[in-house]
């Protein structure tokens, strides 16, 4: 608890204030491309299902409606991460969100891919990238849990003492 009063008392940089600036001019800028986004995909489906535009368990129109609201997921993903770096929250983007939001794109481009355009080289490529991307987290993951679990170790011996 001390820290967190400390961190409130203590005066912002010109740098953090700065970073703060540009991370809220991001946000209000991703936030603007969601609700276009939004509204898109909202016409577009309501059109789609109400006009019979288009049927929609047609395989190329059910990945291009779920690629576009992994899409809109991804953006909200960013968008909610940059809101830490304008409340101070965070003093920096965080790793591993950036490996969260890498895997959601990956798992968007699994969705919108069409198997019979892709090559057997890409399709391994995809494969280790997302490999890798998951290994990242899960050990930036643990390397957080065994953290967490020695602070708290370490406050119970403070209370025990």
């Amino acid at each position: 608890m001390e820290s967190v009063l400390l961190k409130a008392r203590t005066p912002q940089t010109f740098y953090t204030r700065f970073e703060s600036a540009v991370s809220a001019v991001l946000t209000f800028i991703i936030t603007v491309v969601i609700i276009i986004a939004v509204y898109r995909l909202t016409e577009e489906v309501f059109n789609g299902l109400i006009l019979g535009a288009f049927n929609p368990l047609d395989h190329k129109i059910f990945q291009s409606v779920f690629g576009e609201i992994m899409t809109v997921l991804i953006a909200l993903e960013f968008n909610h991460t940059l809101r830490y770096v304008v409340t101070r929250q965070q003093s920096i983007i965080q790793v591993k969100t950036v490996l969260l939001i890498a895997l959601l794109a990956l798992t968007r481009k699994f969705i919108i891919l069409d198997l019979h355009e892709i090559t057997s080289g890409q399709l391994i490529g995809l494969a280790a990238v997302t490999l890798a991307l998951g290994v990242s987290y899960w050990l930036m993951r643990e390397r957080d849990d065994r953290l967490l679990r020695l602070s708290h170790n370490e406050e119970q011996a403070e209370l025990i003492d």
